[in-house]
């Protein structure tokens, strides 16, 4: 074992050990297989992150239990015009520190999304401006009729002008560039807990918000949130009431799980869409044995790579029945998905062979792939299943799989020939995707900020923007079906599955668990 991981795990065994000192009726002590990278809420656009940070923040919208859009600082909200958004604020509401909400801070908020370092540019890149019109009101002025504008802003949380002023941190945590600053160690939100201590990596505490505006339905006065990497470790801390919920429980745990005395698994589908992304732009690819050209920009590359990959086997042998295999970029519950676009290519070694020797490469080449070992269910299994299908087209997988603190950092500079991704649109609508994943990437504008291969079709583009603005629902399903074939045809990613939620659940514990995988701790109760 080397230093690191020494450290690591005396860092595990040291959190479990002081989580069973605190544990009384109202701690809940969570772990996951691994943390968020920052308590900044616009430094990373990453499902975990933002369940963390939306404890503590909040947007002017939300969610309800069923995924429903709720009021949250906003009470109200109408169109008085095409492009025009006007949402009615709500008073009486403090920051953590007692500072009150305004107007000022959504405007601040916005900016701030939209700016340098922001990994939530996606969310903003419609608005054109925000304007006061008194200090709890505010209209919102988009680029062109945006209906799905609530939708969008729901996760989008607001920050204190007050506090990152006088903390110098008016601008994002850059994860890309390795930039901290005061929000990403400490937080002063609206929501119903507040950080009483961060130490990265190794425990973050939460307590309850005694000023919160809103309900509290949980009984949680204290929620304890300890990374462990380790899957048996963290099966066997829920197992033996060390900890009271954890996530991902691995697919081959479940059984032991559910017949423990203490715990149980509760399962659910995901929103989430696991896939792969190629290099589509550069005209020598990265990390490859090609040399002058990139074989990616080759349809027929792609669709050899998409042919030869066993999807039913990952269903079958790493994820144990734990997914659904899918050919779009979104999955069901999502507006805009239908069953029958939903048809994957067949399963074909030999066709997927011959495609890359008409594309001129009949001996295969070699390539490193990137991958998150402790971010998605079985992300590592996963890679390591697509590697050795790839293989068998003679294809060389070079694997780099790494913990997601330098994954993330490292892709979302496009520092990547092939690698892997999950994403959930969290407006529940195929817009977001195809946004943000499909569409020409442009760091000015935010658009297709996480289409890391870069790949790009004018007509397309052309379609999203129609999609954004369309307000007809059949107009907009008929074009929403029409993006989807042309990516498809394109073969511009490579999806994989849908994958299933598991969270193991003390017998003791009551809470909510939503098909985006966020874990609101205000609905959390822990039972004497």
């Amino acid at each position: 074992m080397t230093f690191k991981k020494k450290l690591a795990a005396a860092a595990v065994v040291s959190a479990l050990s002081a989580m069973s000192f605190i544990a009384n009726a109202q701690t809940i002590r969570i772990a996951n297989q691994g943390d968020a990278l920052s308590l900044d809420p616009h430094s990373l656009n990453e499902s975990l992150q933002l369940s963390i940070t939306l404890n503590v923040y909040e947007g002017l919208t939300d969610r309800n239990k069923d995924l429903s859009l709720a009021p949250a600082l906003a009470t109200s909200w109408k169109q008085t015009g095409p492009d025009v958004w006007r949402f009615e604020l709500r008073k009486g509401v403090q920051f953590h520190d007692g500072t009150p909400f305004t107007a000022d801070d959504v405007i601040f908020s916005v900016a701030r999304a939209a700016g340098d370092g922001s990994d939530v540019k996606a969310k903003v890149n419609d608005i054109k401006e925000v304007r006061k019109v008194n200090d709890h009101t505010i209209d919102i002025v988009t680029k062109g009729p945006f209906p799905i504008l609530p939708d969008v802003l729901s996760d989008l949380a607001i920050m204190s002008k007050k506090w990152c002023e006088e903390n110098k941190a008016e601008k994002p945590v850059d994860r890309r560039k390795g930039i901290e600053n005061t929000a990403s160690f400490k937080a002063n939100g609206t929501g119903a807990y507040r950080v009483r201590e961060r130490q990265p990596d190794v425990r973050t505490t939460f307590v309850r918000n005694a000023t919160y505006w809103g309900k509290i339905e949980g009984n949680a006065q204290e929620v304890v949130f300890t990374p462990i990497s380790n899957a048996a470790t963290r099966v066997a801390a829920l197992v033996s009431g060390q900890v009271d919920v954890m996530e991902p429980v691995p697919v081959q745990d479940i059984a032991r799980i559910n017949s423990s005395a203490n715990a149980q698994v509760v399962v659910g589908p995901e929103l989430r869409t696991i896939f792969l992304g190629m290099d589509q732009k550069r005209d020598e690819l990265l990390y490859s044995s090609v040399k002058g050209k990139n074989p990616f920009k080759d349809k027929r590359v792609r669709q050899a790579f998409y042919q030869a990959i066993d999807i039913n086997g990952i269903q079958r042998t790493v994820m144990r029945g734990a997914s659904r295999p899918t050919a779009l970029m979104v999955g069901p519950g999502i507006n805009g998905w239908t069953e029958g676009q939903d048809k994957r290519l067949p399963y074909d070694v030999e066709g997927a062979k011959k495609l890359l020797a008409d594309a001129g490469y009949p001996s295969g080449f070699e390539v490193t792939m990137n991958c998150p070992n402790d971010r998605y269910v079985n992300d590592g299994q996963i890679c390591q299943t697509v590697a050795a299908n790839l293989a068998r087209i003679n294809v060389k997988v070079n694997l780099a799989a790494e913990t997601k603190g330098t994954y993330f950092p490292k892709i979302l500079r496009r520092d990547t020939s092939f690698y892997l991704l999950g994403w959930t649109p969290t407006t529940y609508d195929s817009h977001n995707a195809l946004d943000a994943l499909m569409r020409c990437p442009d760091d000015k504008s935010g658009n297709g900020q996480f289409n890391l291969g870069s790949y790009c079709n004018p007509k397309l583009d052309d379609l999203i923007g129609k999609i954004k603005s369309n307000t007809d629902k059949a107009q907009r399903q008929a074009l929403i079906a029409e993006a989807f074939t042309i990516h498809t045809d394109d073969i511009g990613h490579l999806p994989l599955h849908q994958q299933s939620l598991a969270w193991g659940v003390s017998k003791k514990v009551a809470l909510t668990q939503r098909a985006d995988n966020f874990m609101p701790f205000k609905w959390m109760t822990i039972k004497p």
